[in-house]
């Protein structure tokens, strides 16, 4: 694993105020937020830097690569991606944000520089991986609103019958609100590049690992307040989340100990957040019982970002992602996904 000194330091500061939140001891009280407290996620499409990285396959995106890649794309990018995170919410910016597809961290210094969004003041969570395409998962949040007390980089546990290497699911356990603590995990499933049949097995390893570490954490307090999110490249009926993660439809009953997947009935309805021959829902939200039970922390809203300048309208069919690049060809728009945005109220 390429693991940076900053990256090393910062894993270590996580444990150390891991270890200090276990003994009962809070940094600091975390502000509250003017309305709802705000989660996001976005898979922001090949977020690369100009820079030659050898230990990645980043060429697609260099100066002189078929897309010329280069500065003034490189910094257009960065300012779409900040549009469309400054856009997310009509009254406040959201208090943490799962990425997917950036190349490094570096970028999301770049990122979070970006004056549609610098006022938010958002801090990165990042720990380096080994993805062959050089493509990571990190969060941006507000420390004002989100103590971080935890991160981790969590390499999912397959049979040996499996082969290859998968993306780490990053882990942030944090305070918000009146220092309610949130367990997050950040998702990037292995895609259908291959065949959705051949690929299936590693996203129903990810399901079945996952399950187990909110299991783990649910055996010590099933009323934990847990959130998933992440590109999961299924959507929320197929086996991967609907069995092996067991992440069931918030139309049922709600019952303590379980998960339930708030972006099943919107997919069922015809949304999405990618669109292939039609829409698919890979993007999805998924959370502990005790978010829906209106106890303390509510799940209260998930929606779809999805502004008419965020598309692209072909000559026929539906209107879509417009993305930054495909197949060779630079297109300048943000991204094949759409992002999606939980809103959380807090009934104490």
């Amino acid at each position: 694993m390429k693991l940076s000194f900053k990256s090393l330091q910062y894993s270590a500061i996580g444990i150390i105020l891991f270890f200090l939140s276990s003994c009962g001891t809070s940094m600091k009280q975390v502000k509250q937020p003017e309305t709802d407290w705000l989660l996001a996620f976005y898979n922001v499409e090949n977020l690369f830097d100009t820079i030659n990285d050898p230990t990645i396959n980043d060429e697609e995106f260099l100066p002189g690569s078929k897309l010329d890649w280069n500065t003034k794309k490189y910094q257009k990018k960065l300012q779409q991606k900040a549009r469309v995170l400054a856009a997310m919410d009509s009254l406040e910016m959201p208090h943490f944000i799962g990425l997917a597809e950036i190349e490094n961290r570096e970028v999301l210094e770049d990122l979070i520089r970006e004056p549609a969004i610098a006022n938010a003041k958002y801090s990165v969570a990042h720990i380096a991986d080994d993805d062959d395409r050089g493509i990571e998962v990190a969060a941006l949040y507000r420390s004002a609103y989100f103590q971080l007390l935890h991160l981790q980089a969590m390499e999912i546990e397959t049979a040996d019958s499996i082969k290859g290497k998968m993306r780490h699911i990053l882990y942030a356990k944090g305070l918000i609100w009146n220092n309610d603590t949130l367990h997050i995990f950040v998702n990037h499933w292995t895609s259908r590049w291959g065949g959705k049949e051949e690929t299936d097995p590693k996203r129903r390893a990810s399901g079945d690992f996952l399950r187990h570490k909110a299991d783990s954490i649910l055996a010590l307090n099933e009323k934990a307040n847990i959130v998933i999110m992440g590109d999961l490249n299924d959507n929320p009926n197929d086996p991967s989340i609907a069995t092996h993660l067991n992440a069931l439809s918030p139309a049922q009953q709600i019952v303590k100990g379980n998960l339930y997947n708030l972006s099943l009935e919107p997919f069922l309805a015809g949304e999405g957040t990618l669109y292939y021959r039609s829409w698919d829902y890979f993007d999805q939200v998924i959370v502990s019982s005790a978010l829906l039970q209106g106890n303390g922390l509510y799940a209260k809203q998930l929606k779809v970002v999805k502004h008419p300048w965020m598309l692209y309208q072909p000559k026929e069919g539906e209107a879509r992602p417009n993305r930054t690049a495909s197949g060779g060809r630079y297109f300048g728009g943000f991204s094949d996904h759409l992002p999606v945005v939980l809103s959380i109220s807090n009934t104490k």
